[in-house]
């Protein structure tokens, strides 16, 4: 679904040039729901962006189910098949009334009324919001405004959806209402998902977490090959799941406990097993 290849970008300031991502390659299988980490300024949100043609790499080349985003004649397919969720909702919401705002993306693109409605209908089920139709945006909560976001992406049909730290401006409660929806479009939609996030709790489930530094890729993998390279995640600025570090800690006071752990239901399955 989506290839990174070579990919070099650099933001240039006045009199200035800042290197961003260097030799960047990923892949992202059709399905697949796949989580990026790093800190802030590592060139996760900047991936985002050329996974969706805002911005073109300078070097290499980024492909979208096989279309070049350096191809002017493939982005409105690209974004037709990449759909890109901001962190902040309020950047994504243009209209007053949910309805209408989950109608915009259709419209924009030709969509016949009739399955224009279809499709707002469809996708605010999806979300959990089939009673806020009429609703206007400004009136619900940082959660059910980020649903609403999601459901303006959905109402496109996209084959992909990117979601650059869209929990970062949610309480717990809000976090839980996405990470769901994220979820289950992944499993039940068969939706490709790439999750940007720094939250670990919101990694576990996924089928392979990428880790950037720098502009570079420092780890991939499944959560538990990521997640048990702890020493290199803390020289990096992140933190492992607790868990994975008292089932290492343990491990090393001689306690024969898996040291893969990465949840707190394989903590106590573990734990429950010693003699």
């Amino acid at each position: 679904m989506i290839k990174a290849n070579g990919v070099n970008f650099k933001y240039k300031r006045q009199d200035s040039i800042t290197s961003v991502l260097e030799d960047f390659n990923i892949h992202v299988k059709d399905g697949e729901f796949v989580v990026i980490m790093g800190h802030n300024g590592s060139g996760k949100s900047t991936f985002a962006k050329l996974a969706n043609a805002i911005l073109l790499p300078n070097d290499g080349d980024v492909l979208i189910a096989d279309m070049n985003t350096k191809e002017e004649k493939n982005l409105w397919q690209i974004r037709e098949h990449a759909g890109l969720i901001f962190q902040n909702p309020d950047n994504q919401i243009v209209a007053t009334i949910v309805e209408e705002d989950i109608a915009f993306g259709p419209e924009n693109l030709g969509v016949e009324s009739s399955e224009i409605k279809r499709r707002v209908d469809e996708v605010l089920k999806i979300v959990d919001m089939d009673d806020y139709h009429k609703r206007p945006p400004h009136m619900l909560s940082g959660g059910q405004k980020q649903r609403i976001a999601i459901a303006g992406v959905l109402a496109m049909k996209p084959k992909c959806i990117i979601l650059d730290e869209p929990t970062a401006m949610l309480d717990p409660s809000g976090r839980s209402e996405v990470l769901n929806i994220i979820k289950r479009l992944n499993k039940e939609e068969k939706m490709t998902v790439v999750l940007i996030t720094h939250y670990m709790n919101e990694a576990i489930d996924a089928d392979k977490i990428v880790v950037i530094d720098k502009g570079r890729i420092e780890l991939q993998g499944s959560p538990k090959e990521v997640f048990t390279n702890v020493e290199k995640m803390k020289s990096i600025g992140l933190d492992v799941p607790q868990v994975t570090s008292l089932a290492i800690a343990l491990n090393e006071e001689g306690i024969d406990i898996n040291k893969d752990i990465i949840t707190l239901e394989e903590m106590v399955e573990s734990l429950c097993q010693l003699k």
